[in-house]
Order: C-alpha cells, then sequence, then structure tokens
C-alpha cells in the first residue's frame, strides 16, 4: 500500500494514460505526451502531460507542464483540478479509488503548482496567467454563492471561472491597495490561449439586491492582459455558439442552454471586435438591450455575414438575459430564446420535446420561428 502521497503519484504515473483519459478527457496523445488546454480540463493544447518516462526525477511520467500559464505539477494536481477539490484529503480519496486502494491514513503532503516568480509588467497577459494560476476551482466558494444569487444555479464548464479569496484592488495611484474577494475569469484566444483575466470583486459580507453581491467599491470590475478579438469561454465552439457582452448574462444563457457553446466578450467594443472560430456556421448574438449594445450587434453582425456565417440576434425581454433570469425564472427565460433560436438549434439544444414543453407551459407563440425559411440547416 502506498505510504504516503509521494508514492501514491508515482503510481498514478504507472499508468499516466489512463489517468488522462478520465481525468482530461478533453485532451488526446500526441506521441509520448498528452495534450489538453490546461489542468482543469479545458480542450486545447497548451498543456503537456509526459507519458513514458523514469519512475521520479526530470521527465518523469506524470509530469505536466501548461505553457500558456507556466503551472506544472503530477497527476495529483491533475486530479485536484479538474475534479475541483480543494481539501486534499479529498485528492486522494478520489485518487485512491482510481487506483482501487483502500482509503488509508496518508502522510500527506499539499501539492500546488509553482509557477516562476520572475517579476512581469503588471497588466500584462503573463500577470494575468499568474493571477489565474494562483486562484482556485469555485466549488463551494463565495463565487458559486454569488451566481447562485444571481439566479445561475449551475455552471456548465466552469473552468474559466477561478475564485481569489483576496484579490489586490487599488481604487486610483495615490490610494493605498486594499484585497477583496474576487471572481476571477481567464480570457483566452481561439487556440486556448490565456490572453487576459477578468476581475469581478465580491461582497464578503454576502448578497447585496442594491449591489448585487459585488463589493462596495467603486470600479467593482477590471479586465487585464490581451482582451482584443478574445473572450472568456464556456464551451467548445463548434458551427454555432452565442457571444454577448457580460460574463453573467453569458452565464444565463448557459444555465438555460447548457449545451451551446458561449464566449463573453466583456465589453459591447470588444463584442464588436470578437475573432470568430473558424469552423463557426451560425451566431447567435446576445443583445444588451442599449445603444452600445445595438452598436455591437451591428457590427458583428456584419463581420460575421461577411465571413459567410450566420448571424442571429438574441433579444432578452429588460436589461440583459441575467436580469430576465433573475425576474422571470429559467422556465420564461427557455420560451423566450425558444422562439429565437433556428428550429434546429431548438431541437438539438433544447431538446425535441422543447416545442411540446413550452406550450404546456404556456406560451402563446410557440417555439417556431415566424420565418423558418430564414435558417439553413
Amino acid at each position: 500500500m502506498p505510504r504516503d502521497a509521494s508514492e501514491l503519484a508515482r503510481r498514478l504515473a504507472r499508468d499516466a494514460e489512463a489517468v488522462c483519459r478520465h481525468y482530461l478527457s478533453n485532451g488526446r496523445r500526441q506521441g509520448r505526451y498528452w495534450t489538453v488546454g490546461d489542468v482543469r480540463n479545458t480542450p486545447g493544447r497548451s498543456m503537456f502531460v509526459r507519458l513514458i518516462g523514469p519512475g521520479s526525477g526530470p521527465g518523469a511520467a506524470g509530469h505536466w507542464t501548461d505553457a500558456a500559464s507556466a503551472e506544472y505539477g503530477d497527476l495529483l494536481d491533475v486530479i485536484r483540478e479538474s475534479c475541483g477539490l480543494v481539501d486534499f484529503r479529498d485528492v486522494v480519496d478520489e485518487a485512491r479509488r482510481f487506483l482501487s486502494l483502500p482509503r488509508a491514513g496518508l502522510r500527506l503532503r499539499r501539492l500546488s503548482p509553482k509557477p516562476d516568480r520572475t517579476p512581469v509588467p503588471v497588466g500584462s497577459p503573463e500577470a494575468a496567467q499568474r493571477l489565474f494560476a494562483m486562484s482556485q476551482p469555485i466549488r463551494r466558494t463565495l463565487v458559486e454563492s454569488y451566481l447562485r444569487n444571481r439566479g445561475i444555479k449551475a455552471v456548465h464548464d466552469a473552468g474559466a471561472l477561478r475564485f481569489h479569496p483576496r484579490c489586490y484592488y487599488r481604487p486610483d495611484e495615490r490610494s493605498p491597495t486594499e484585497t477583496w474577494p474576487a471572481m476571477i475569469a481567464a480570457v483566452t484566444n481561439l487556440d486556448g490561449r490565456i490572453t487576459g483575466a477578468h476581475r469581478t470583486w465580491l461582497d464578503p459580507n454576502g448578497f447585496d439586491a442594491v449591489r448585487l453581491g459585488k463589493a462596495p467599491i467603486d470600479t467593482q470590475r477590471k479586465a487585464m492582459g490581451g482582451l482584443l478579438g478574445h473572450a472568456v469561454r464556456f464551451g467548445v465552439a463548434g458551427e454555432v455558439m452565442v457571444a454577448g457582452e457580460g460574463i453573467e448574462t453569458m452565464l444565463s444563457l448557459r444555465y438555460a442552454l447548457p449545451a451551446m457553446p458561449m464566449a463573453a466578450a466583456l465589453s459591447a467594443n470588444h463584442l464588436a471586435a470578437l475573432l470568430l472560430p473558424p469552423a463557426l456556421r451560425r451566431l447567435y448574438i446576445a443583445r444588451d438591450a442599449d445603444a452600445a449594445g445595438d452598436i455591437a450587434l451591428a457590427a458583428l453582425t456584419e463581420r460575421a455575414e461577411e465571413a459567410g456565417i450566420q448571424a442571429l440576434a438574441l433579444s432578452s425581454r429588460m436589461g440583459d438575459f441575467n436580469e430576465d433570469l433573475r425576474t422571470f425564472g429559467l422556465r420564461a427565460l427557455h420560451r423566450t430564446l425558444c422562439i429565437q433560436l433556428a428550429p434546429q438549434d431548438v431541437v438539438r439544444f433544447m431538446g425535441p420535446g422543447a416545442v411540446m414543453r413550452d406550450r404546456k407551459l404556456g406560451s402563446l407563440s410557440g417555439c417556431q420561428p415566424s420565418t423558418p425559411k430564414d435558417y439553413p440547416a
């Protein structure tokens, strides 16, 4: 039986490919390595896990490096991050379960990636990568509570979001630095590389109906790093996706349509400049109900159509889709979306029974768009 966590990591490394296939299922084998977007199982190619090598030391099997974030570690770190575990004892129990070993007391060591501490420019993509790497999964944190209070009861593909309990905040150059808990969102390019980060500082005292759970400070949100053309992504875009501005707006849509890939561009200007995946064929644009939202919708629609991509607007009843979710509830949001999606997307992302369910819920308009001929397959 393994005597300590180091021995447990070595046992996992003996079957590194099986560990990767189970916990990093969005990756694939490439020669002697398993490649994936990051240790939280985000699709991509920036993280490399060595599948073949000695049992310990340089080049050991099971060791991994993320070229985008400078994180590195072993397969116990993979289990911790991909499963969203916080207590290391839970990591040990999950590893022993995978190896079919009985639970037993171990001499535990807390593992964490050791990023390079060479100074990097403030606000740079490298600084954003380090901030994200220093943060933790959102499970059982203030971020989960904040999103639940915003009506978002489930976050699908939460790898783009993390929690930092003491994130620096400085009102201006003359003010001292403060620390507040924050939701950290990774901004990534089309290859899954982290180019920036977005911070939403939160109120540690709980939800406030006026600030909606955000910290009582002047600037509650700030972004850093490279943002232009990039986005906070939930799911992997294929032929269909939704793009919009705010994180909470897109998470509300993702809550209603958990299989639909989403991208939050963070502002109207950045939404207008969003880079579109080459395989994309139909783009839904979640417009905020204001002048800036209208301008972004028009600009992105024009760019999409020039690229041969069908662009369709999704309009909320209130100011944005999170306001719709909080005001009217999930069922009403389903109905709002059902009549705006192309018929094939209703079936694909809401299920073949969506029309019948919608009618049972009392929708007067049903799920059929008024001009189905406008929606090619």
